[in-house]
């Protein structure tokens, strides 16, 4: 199978992110750094409450971070 280099999972939001919200994705994903303690839904829940994202993106971002963490051996 070929791969086109097209983007896939939570990444492929990230151009729709920083369009709709004005804000490059290392604003959101600094942000996430700061709430390192909370479950994936409670951090989910805060950038929707507290920043107006939508379920969708908002889920993409903490998706993508909680990924880099995992593989840098980063606890969340």
């Amino acid at each position: 199978m070929a791969t086109t280099g097209k983007v896939q999972g939570p990444a492929s939001y990230f151009p729709s992110i920083e369009k709709t919200y004005g804000q490059p994705v290392s604003h959101w994903l600094s942000m996430l750094d700061g709430m390192q303690g909370k479950k994936h839904m409670e951090q989910v829940a805060h950038l929707k409450t507290e920043h107006g994202l939508g379920h969708g993106h908002a889920n993409a971002l903490v998706a993508y971070h909680r990924a880099q963490n995992a593989s840098a051996g980063q606890a969340d």
